[in-house]
């Protein structure tokens, strides 16, 4: 053999919670498996992180949100939910998101 094929591995769409079953304009815990995600419902769509701070590993559910923004509830920091970029220190790093969407009523991200 003079090579080795790499396939990538397919993405799909997962389920995670109703639409109907969020807080409005607030910030929904939704356990997939072993992570733990933050359902964010904003002004402009529905996006999905991970829930531990990637800082000081706090939950970012029990954090203050507003608009775009949740804030670490240790440190303070806080971070853009449709991007995952830090907005204020402490946080340097952007917070892991994931690709997402609403299908028949369903949260649904690409896993």
């Amino acid at each position: 053999m003079t090579g080795h094929q790499t396939v990538a591995a397919e993405r799909e769409w997962t389920d995670l919670i109703g639409v109907d079953a969020l807080e409005q304009n607030w910030v929904t815990r939704v356990d997939l498996g072993p992570r733990r995600l933050a359902v964010y419902d904003t002004p402009s769509g529905i996006y999905v992180s991970l829930a531990l701070c990637n800082h000081g590993g706090a939950d970012l559910c029990d954090g203050y949100f507003d608009g775009h923004v949740i804030e670490c509830p240790l440190h303070q920091g806080a971070f853009d939910v449709r991007s995952g970029k830090p907005v204020s220190a402490p946080a340097t790093r952007p917070m892991k998101t994931f690709e997402t969407r609403v299908q028949n009523g369903t949260v649904q991200i690409l896993t």
